[in-house]
């Protein structure tokens, strides 16, 4: 028998502001997550949306990109692999390592994986594909799709750095994205989870049938899921 996972004080604290079985509007979810954060650090907001999509068919895939309006409040950790002069730039413009050879060899040697995201010029590829093995599992890996595979590696840092995020769907058919922080305004959260759900109501699959947007949920680090009208968010 499945041993019941014991929650404290504080948690169950703030999990018992959140109604079982009730489906919140998009508003009174945001402002439910900042009443039930149990953290005393600046919690990350979670946006979690179950898709009515099989990520086992190619055409079924949910994966790209978009920029968040306030960004997420995290420092992101930028890794550019380019040589030449691209190198140069992608450190001016605030990536956080940038090189080629001596940054693969630490990756694979060494298992290293100490940054958010990996860019790459096109260039490069032929030497980034052999970490295919080590990135891939971890949603590291350099990807057209996702404008982390580009010969303007300057703007691509910039972007990320300001607030770009990557989506993808898993196995589940489930997306996970972090949309800011506990000490964001509600409006500035609001904006933010609108942002990402008209992303993703856009990045539909044509296969797709059926409810799209099954599922939804914010969370905080360590907090209560609560659940959330998708007819809110179809309407971003």
């Amino acid at each position: 028998m499945r041993e019941r996972v014991k929650r404290g004080k504080k948690y169950q604290a703030a999990a018992n502001k959140v109604q079982r079985g009730k489906i919140y509007t998009l508003e009174e979810a945001v402002a439910l997550v900042k009443d039930t954060s149990p953290s005393k650090f600046d919690a990350t907001v979670e946006f979690v949306a179950n898709l009515g999509v099989d990520p086992r068919h190619a055409d079924q895939q949910v994966r790209g990109t978009v920029s968040l309006p306030h960004g997420t409040g995290k420092t992101v950790r930028v890794l550019v692999f380019a040589d030449g002069e691209q190198v140069q730039e992608a450190l001016q413009a605030g990536a956080d390592f940038a090189g080629l050879e001596d940054l693969v060899e630490k990756i694979t040697q060494d298992g290293w994986t100490g940054f958010d995201v990996a860019i790459a010029t096109p260039s490069v590829m032929r030497v980034v594909g052999k970490l295919g093995k080590v990135l891939g599992p971890r949603g590291l890996m350099p990807n057209p799709k996702t404008g982390t595979v580009t010969p303007n590696v300057a703007q691509a840092v910039k972007d990320f750095k300001a607030g770009r995020i990557e989506y993808r769907v898993d196995r589940a058919g489930v997306i996970h994205t972090p949309v800011g922080k506990i000490s964001f305004e509600k409006e500035k959260l609001l904006d933010n989870i609108r942002v990402v759900a008209d992303a993703l109501n856009r990045a539909r699959p044509s296969a797709s049938k059926g409810t799209y947007m099954k599922s939804t949920y914010l969370s905080s680090t360590m907090g209560p899921g609560i659940r959330v009208d998708p007819a809110d968010l179809r309407a971003a």
